[in-house]
């Protein structure tokens, strides 16, 4: 978005550029030079060709529809951090002296998660205001934009940069709680091994409808059980079933066999996507995002 921004350039009061054609006395050449010379110097590689009064205000809008994706992508991953620690597979940072909920003292509440949904939530909403000013501008220019852009902008880059801090303070202080999730692997384990297990019993020649009749009706047997307070003994109860009597599970429940290639996957990510896109800014100073909580 950045690259593809333009500069209106010194195209007049209503952009048709008459003043300066009569300033050089006619001559257009000079004209575009001078809104060449004006975009460079203002830092513009180049000018929009034909505006009114203003540029666009789609361009204010799609700039603010970048700055909303951010908003959107953070809200994503603060809503699944939330999440995860609900079920308290993982932390955000957390403060000696930090108070997790005021009502309740035990309560150790994802605070910059929250805080980070609350700013992106707002950001997000930024782009009905750019986009309602660029459909409803009248004929070149009508002079209702400007209150909502001097508001509308600038807090969309403030939220922006907020929602960037926090995301910052949170990727460099999580902490994965690998006993719980090991736990939590390890109760869904048999849920999981039932589709590796019906694909090995159909290679042996069973009929696929028939399995998968056998696990469905185990598993809302094991659902309900476990509801009722009782483990998860699914695996057991297709150990004992003639169809997957034969089968040898060991070899089917290794748990390197469950994750595919994602650590793979990820490593390819990083070096071929996230690399490339950082290489330009390596010589940049880092900022540390210090937040209150």
């Amino acid at each position: 978005r950045l690259r593809s921004l333009k500069f209106r350039g010194a195209k007049g009061t209503t952009g048709t550029q008459a003043s300066f054609l009569l300033l050089f006395r006619g001559d257009h050449d000079k004209v575009r030079k001078l809104d060449r010379l004006v975009a460079q110097k203002m830092g513009f590689d180049e000018v929009y060709p034909v505006t009114g009064q203003t540029y666009s205000r789609k361009v204010d809008s799609q700039v603010v529809d970048a700055l909303a994706g951010i908003g959107q992508s953070a809200h994503k991953w603060g809503s699944d951090l939330r999440l995860l620690a609900h079920r308290q597979e993982i932390d955000e940072p957390f403060e000696s002296e930090q108070v997790g909920s005021s009502a309740m003292a035990y309560k150790r509440n994802p605070m910059r998660a929250e805080r980070m949904c609350s700013l992106a939530r707002f950001l997000c909403g930024m782009p009905s205001i750019t986009s309602a000013t660029a459909g409803t501008q009248w004929l070149e220019r009508t002079l209702d934009d400007s209150a909502s852009r001097r508001l509308s902008i600038p807090q969309a880059y403030l939220a922006a940069d907020g929602v960037l801090k926090i995301a910052a303070n949170l990727a460099k202080g999580l902490v994965v709680n690998t006993p719980v999730v090991r736990r939590e692997v390890k109760n869904y384990l048999p849920y999981l091994a039932t589709e590796p297990l019906l694909m090995a019993a159909v290679k042996q020649g069973g009929d696929r409808q028939e399995l998968h009749e056998s696990i469905r009706r185990h598993s809302l047997a094991v659902t309900a059980r476990i509801k009722d307070g009782g483990s998860n003994d699914l695996l057991d109860r297709l150990k004992a079933d003639p169809a997957f009597q034969h089968l040898d599970f060991d070899s089917l429940l290794k748990p390197d066999s469950f994750y595919g290639r994602s650590p793979q996957q990820v490593d390819e990510f990083l070096a071929e996507i996230v690399d490339p896109l950082l290489r330009p800014y390596t010589n940049r100073k880092s900022v540390e995002s210090e937040l209150r909580v």
